[in-house]
């Protein structure tokens, strides 16, 4: 009898040709039919697979845990303006109470009053304060902002990040992940 195994539990860490993760936050993670199909197509070595395997009628092959890219991929020096990267240079913490739950972000000069939606001008809230500061500014509604709205760069990201380590981390994906070890005092 065999045992049945999830091959959705068995995603593959992405590194690049230099053997760094593509990125950290989130993590460059594929799920194992990606991983596959970039073996086929040439376009990754193998690093390290599971004990688990997948078949077809001609061919039986372990799934892949570490990949690394044939080609480098130069990494961006500034991060994508998203949700998740504000929430993450805030250290997903409301800059106005310190809560980490309900998170929302908020514009610190309202958009009705002509704020933009920028790095400069966004930080993270909980929904209550969000809702309290409403189009209002700062000053108008008694609040302060604990941080300030800043453009981070990709090694702040990171710093920040190491805080916070996906949930779940295989073993094989130990060697290329810097979670402890960097840690700034």
């Amino acid at each position: 009898m065999t045992e049945h195994v999830s091959l959705d539990a068995h995603p593959a860490l992405v590194l690049n040709a230099d053997f760094r993760p593509l990125s950290y936050y989130p993590l460059s993670l594929w799920c194992w039919q990606d991983s596959i199909k970039a073996v086929f197509l040439e376009r990754v070595n193998i690093v390290s697979e599971y004990d688990v395997y997948v078949h077809s009628p001609s061919t039986k092959m372990r799934v892949p845990s570490v990949v690394s890219l044939k080609d480098y991929i130069k990494p961006s020096r500034h991060p994508a303006f998203t949700r998740f990267n504000v929430f993450l240079r805030d250290k997903f913490q409301c800059q106005y109470c310190g809560f980490d739950r309900d998170l929302t972000f908020d514009h610190v000069v309202p958009r009705s009053r002509g704020g933009r939606t920028t790095w400069e001008n966004v930080i993270t809230a909980c929904a209550p304060c969000n809702l309290r500061k409403a189009n209002k500014s700062l000053k108008q509604v008694g609040m302060t902002a604990r941080g300030k709205a800043f453009q981070p760069t990709v090694h702040e990201l990171h710093n920040n990040g190491r805080y916070f380590p996906p949930n779940y981390l295989h073993e094989s994906w130990m060697d290329y992940l810097y979670w402890d070890a960097e840690l700034e005092p």
